[in-house]
């Protein structure tokens, strides 16, 4: 995830096989953010949800986890141990916003 600041100049170059890419507008949100891995949430509970609904392969149950169509053809495993992400205290960023 980045954050832009407003009027900043961005540019992208793809590669031969182009690219996927997501932008979001809006105001910033309120409160403190926990970052980890690919996953960004209002507190630590709910990363640790999003975790163990990964860990499960919960993509059409859980709304949180679904997948845009077509990609699901490739799993992208957890990073680091398979414990709890939130114990790898180096891992794990609270941010504010």
């Amino acid at each position: 995830m980045t954050v832009f600041r407003p009027g900043a100049r961005v540019s992208m170059i793809a590669g031969p096989e182009g690219v996927r890419v997501m932008l979001l507008d809006g105001e910033p949100l309120e409160g403190p953010r926990c970052v980890w891995w690919n996953f960004v949430a209002s507190s630590k509970e709910r990363i640790e949800e999003a975790t163990e609904a990964w860990r499960r392969g919960d993509w059409e149950i859980n709304p949180m986890l679904r997948l845009p169509p077509g990609d699901d053809r490739e799993f992208i495993p957890l990073p680091g141990k398979q414990g709890s992400p939130l114990d790898q205290k180096e891992d794990a960023v609270s941010m504010r916003a």
